[in-house]
């Protein structure tokens, strides 16, 4: 095998800024085609992100067969990974290989692979620098003899060249992964291009959803800590779910509360109409939730939701060292007295008029309200 050329190869990579699948597509095609008798290739990652551990693309006698995200819950402690060559690379970091006449140790790859007509599997943990998120390759081939000690050693040099280039992908992922999880997909995307110093904010137009739980004082004095975080993170998850499903931004999480915008970005009608139905769909959700929390004997939520539409900045805010992406403003406040208004009115969801506007369509009135802090009553309105 020419390392030179493989290496040329990979240089020209870094210009061309392929995603890793294609980069991974072309290195194993390169690597058969220098001599390799590859059958079946596969790299896996781990990530960043509360969800899915890691994510894997196999490579299949010439082509990419699929892609896989493993969920991360269980993942660690599930029998397929405590016996697996994975499970042994990530504690040793060092190399896994089995060639045709060794125990094959039960571990069910090795025994689907075998009985394919494997000849030769090994696994190799990429030199990456950032050494806290496994990250490795596994090449399996159907040659009489394998792959040969000369293919072996040629296989993780060649990973050895690829690591550079393939860290460099992933780490971008696992940097959006993070920023997106703590800020929000809008504002995460921002924040990565370059969007972080502290006053550095636009204005934007949209949809505005505040919620916020009713009676949380009270249950926070019942209840012991860890299962009120728990009964917080079943709340947030329904809205979450809602508000994500309708291309939403959730930008904060207030205590109980949370503040949620879906920008207008030239479909103002269509943002709305997205707002809305989240809107509901959390209220659907929370409904279901509840009738789970009272067969654990457990105590009914109840809550407050406002949608409103305004004219917010959007960016960097706080302290030289500390700062928080999200929106202020005064439509931000006006949705916040809304929301407080639900607790008057007894209803679940207030909708304001510049919200109904929007929207085109119109909805039920709940008549002129006053809202704390704004001299006119406003009229207000909830789904019919």
């Amino acid at each position: 095998m020419s390392h030179p050329d493989l290496q040329t190869w990979l240089i020209a990579q870094i210009s061309e800024k392929p995603s890793l699948d294609v980069l991974f597509n072309g290195f194993c095609k390169k690597l058969v085609k220098q001599g390799l008798p590859i059958w079946r290739a596969n790299i896996g990652l781990e990530t960043l992100h509360p969800q899915d551990i890691g994510f894997s693309f196999l490579w299949i006698e010439g082509a990419l067969q699929e892609r896989n995200t493993r969920a991360r819950p269980g993942i660690l402690t599930s029998s397929d990974y405590i016996n697996s060559p994975a499970k042994l690379v990530d504690d040793t970091n060092q190399p896994f290989r089995w060639r045709a006449g060794e125990d094959d140790r039960a571990m069910e790859i090795i025994v689907n692979l075998q009985a394919e007509g494997m000849t030769e599997y090994t696994m190799l943990p990429l030199p990456f620098l950032d050494t806290a998120r496994s990250a490795t390759v596994s090449f399996a081939t159907k040659a009489a003899g394998g792959f040969g000690d000369d293919g072996y050693e040629a296989l993780q040099y060649a990973c050895t060249l690829f690591s550079p280039l393939a860290e460099r992908i992933a780490l971008r992922r696992v940097a959006l992964d993070a920023l997106t999880v703590y800020l929000g997909a809008t504002a995460a995307q921002r924040a990565f291009n370059g969007q972080i110093e502290r006053g550095d904010v636009s204005t934007i137009r949209a949809a505005i959803l505040i919620a916020d739980l009713r009676g949380f004082t009270l249950m926070s004095d019942r209840l012991e800590r860890r299962e009120m975080v728990s009964l917080l993170d079943r709340w947030f998850g329904v809205m979450g779910a809602a508000i994500e499903a309708e291309g939403g931004d959730i930008l904060k999480f207030m205590g109980d509360g949370l503040l949620a915008v879906f920008p207008l970005d030239g479909d103002p009608q269509g943002s709305c109409a997205r707002a809305l139905a989240a809107a509901k769909n959390t209220i659907t959700g929370t409904a279901k939730l509840n009738e789970a929390l009272v067969a654990e004997g457990k105590a009914a939520l109840r809550f407050g939701l406002a949608l409103h539409v305004g004219d917010v900045e959007f960016g960097n805010i706080g302290a030289a060292r500390r700062i928080d992406f999200t929106v202020i403003g005064p439509a931000v406040n006006h949705a916040s007295r809304l929301q407080d208004l639900t607790k008057v009115l007894q209803t679940p969801l207030i909708v304001s008029g510049a919200f109904v506007d929007t929207l085109g369509k119109r909805l039920r009135s709940l008549g002129s309200q006053a809202l704390r802090g704004v001299r006119e009553p406003v009229e207000v309105f909830a789904p019919e």
